[in-house]
């Protein structure tokens, strides 16, 4: 039977996709537009559904014979608003088990204006009747594509808190956890929270970028007030605020946790090793 993987032309999900297709699985990939560019650069033999989270029914051909699927917590910029009314729809399909891709800062309080919109799905997800498990990983490796422009076109990065400390994680490396957890017994009721190996900061992420692309790369440290006139056609204004937050503690992301090591049998990559793969989005 197929694994149902949403969110499947992200990030996460591609790498998520390309995993199940090689280690043997049957994948279907939803996506809002099967026509896409980024849906035709998928795994060859992934069978691409369209579903829309905004109108939960039109899933319902997607979740046909499913009995394992992956669901991320984002509908574009914003949370997932729909997920009781899909994992309900899911749990009718015959739908057994569910990886849940979200967000989670414990160190917020559940009614923080950034959290407090995820708090709903979580909940879902536990009362779905589905074995599930959630996995809130650490900040993306993947995240430092926001550079590339200005990294191709002046050798620059500009950003605020060069200090700013975090234990980055691979993109496959979430993935594979994802994929055990979807593929093997013993991970039902699990909370994983995927990190990189070692924390890394801005500014030596930059210089690691430099050295993959073969060319110095300068960090120019903005203030906050540069910051948001930098960001403010990039991201809505109270994600840009919880960024500039989180860069007053500058080791506040920084803690590296085990998950990916216990649950994949191997450690984390690291951004040494990120860098060098994606060195031609930076060229």
């Amino acid at each position: 039977m197929p694994i149902l993987v949403t969110g499947a032309t992200g990030t996460v999900g591609g790498s998520l996709v390309r995993q199940l297709v090689a280690a043997g699985h049957d994948v279907r990939a939803l996506t809002r537009d099967p026509a896409s560019p980024a849906a035709a650069a998928l795994s060859s033999g992934v069978e691409v559904v369209a579903g829309d989270f905004a109108r939960p029914h039109t899933l319902a051909p997607a979740l046909r014979g499913v009995t394992r699927m992956h669901l991320v917590a984002m509908d574009g910029y914003g949370p997932l608003t729909t997920g009781a009314e899909i994992l309900e729809l899911a749990r009718q399909a015959g739908v057994r088990r569910v990886t849940h891709l979200g967000h989670n800062d414990p160190s917020r309080a559940d009614d923080d204006p950034i959290e407090a919109p995820h708090r709903p799905l979580h909940r879902a997800v536990e009362n779905s009747g589905l074995e599930w498990t959630h996995v809130f990983p650490g900040e993306f490796m993947a995240n430092t594509r926001d550079w590339a422009a200005g990294i191709r076109t002046e050798g620059v990065v500009r950003a605020p808190f060069g200090d700013w400390n975090s234990a980055l994680v691979h993109e496959a490396d979430i993935a594979a956890v994802i994929v055990a957890a979807l593929t093997e017994d013993g991970h039902a009721g699990r909370v994983y929270q995927p990190t990189g190996p070692d924390p890394v900061r801005r500014r030596d992420a930059v210089r690691m970028i430099g050295e993959a692309i073969g060319r110095p790369v300068r960090f120019d440290e903005l203030t906050p007030e540069q910051a948001r006139a930098h960001w403010k056609d990039h991201y809505p204004a109270e994600v840009i605020e919880w960024f500039l937050e989180m860069g007053r503690y500058p080791d506040g992301n920084g803690w590296v946790a085990p998950d990916v090591e216990q649950v994949t049998g191997r450690p984390g990559r690291t951004f040494r090793q990120w860098a060098a793969e994606h060195a031609d989005d930076f060229r």
